[in-house]
């Protein structure tokens, strides 16, 4: 089994990911890194730069994790991809980030976070910064 981790270089993201090593860590399994652009755009801030990258190898290697990272981008909403990912993969657990939104600003824009909790077949662990 793997650990998933939904990345965005963001607060969040780098909380999930720190969240997400140490699981992998405990259960002994490697850790798949999700860092999926949409499809389509010319620039993403959703995609991880090299030297986040590679400190993320190196903690891994530190901690004896096997990591994968997977930068491909991916065509609608982020939080199928993220499900997508966990059933491929048969992930032992999906580690996301969230962040404080208000009950207006959920139900004007959705949320991924959210959708992903409802909608995931396996356990979910979200963490904050």
């Amino acid at each position: 089994m793997t650990v998933l981790v939904g990345y965005v270089p963001t607060p969040e993201g780098d909380a999930a990911f720190s969240a997400a090593l140490e699981e992998a860590r405990r259960r002994a399994e490697p850790l798949l890194v999700l860092n999926s652009p949409r499809g389509g755009a010319a620039v993403s801030t959703a995609v991880a730069p090299e030297a986040a990258v590679q400190r993320m190898h190196e903690r891994a290697g530190d901690l004896g994790v096997t990591l994968e990272l997977r930068q491909e981008a991916h065509s609608g909403d982020a939080a199928d991809e993220v499900l997508r990912t966990a059933r491929e993969v048969d992930a032992s657990v999906i580690v996301i980030g969230m962040r404080k939104r208000s009950p207006v600003g959920k139900l004007l824009m959705g949320s991924s976070a959210q959708r992903i909790l409802l909608d995931a077949d396996r356990p979910v662990l979200a963490v904050k910064p």
